[in-house]
């Protein structure tokens, strides 16, 4: 399980977001960014956006992040 620390993962964001993209269509650009690759935020806008639990939205995020 890879860990990083949140500046890690802010510097890494902007780079990942078009993957992001690809896994989680039905967010814009901009939703992705304000995330700033912090897992929270992200789970969040995926459980909304895609009415699923949070345990869902959370175990995406973080198959997302361990590829």
């Amino acid at each position: 399980m890879a860990l990083f620390s949140s500046d890690e993962v802010k510097g890494k964001w902007k780079q990942q977001v078009g993957k992001a993209k690809l896994a989680w269509g039905k967010l814009t650009e901009d939703e992705l960014l304000a995330a700033e690759g912090r897992e929270d935020k992200l789970t969040g806008l995926i459980q909304e956006r895609y009415a699923i639990t949070r345990d869902e939205a959370r175990k995406q995020v973080k198959e997302f992040f361990n590829q």
